[in-house]
């Protein structure tokens, strides 16, 4: 059986856009600089690229599935502009309480990932500005990446994750490194 392609798990807020309190004005997308060139990289080099969300504001009653559908259409239309795909975004639409396999720190998210596209999780890249992205990433077996921008300033010093970074450009130039 052919080896799948490698994929590259990435959080949304904080990691890929500017961090925004429960985002949802799809005109507040905001990528952060140098996010979409190294999707772009790692996208040309023959990763799979796919988003991972908690979004509890839906559980909340802070906004819809459709609003957040418009956020993720305006994202996805940010990255085409700037020659980028994704092969999927994922999302928790549960709070913290709602007892859901998919929130994170849970790998639910990944695993639906994985049975869409058919890649190996312990092959896969996890990148995020939360030690909860960190630890999805580790029960999978991929490696993980905390990211400074976004919220991961506050996690550095007890983080578990494989490799501390400045951004996702930094976390794109290790993982291309690796490959090599």
């Amino acid at each position: 059986m052919p080896q799948s392609r490698p994929f590259v798990l990435i959080d949304r807020d904080g990691t890929l856009n500017v961090e925004k309190h429960y985002l949802s004005d799809p005109d507040q997308m905001e990528l952060l600089p140098g996010a979409a060139a190294a999707l772009r990289r790692l996208r040309d080099a023959g990763f799979g690229i796919a988003v991972l969300t908690n979004q509890s504001g839906i559980a909340r009653g802070y906004f819809s599935l459709d609003r957040l559908e418009e956020v993720h259409g305006r994202l996805r239309a940010l990255l085409a502009a700037e020659g980028v795909e994704l092969d999927g975004i994922y999302l928790c639409p549960h709070g913290p309480d709602d007892d859901c396999d998919c929130r994170k720190p849970l790998p639910g998210m990944v695993l639906q990932a994985v049975a869409e596209h058919g890649f190996d999780p312990r092959r896969a890249f996890m990148v995020g500005d939360k030690e909860v992205d960190v630890e999805m990433g580790l029960a999978v077996g991929a490696t993980t990446f905390l990211v400074r921008t976004g919220h991961g300033h506050k996690f550095v010093a007890g983080t578990k994750a494989h490799h501390v970074v400045d951004d996702l450009a930094q976390a794109a130039e290790i993982i291309l490194a690796a490959r090599t």
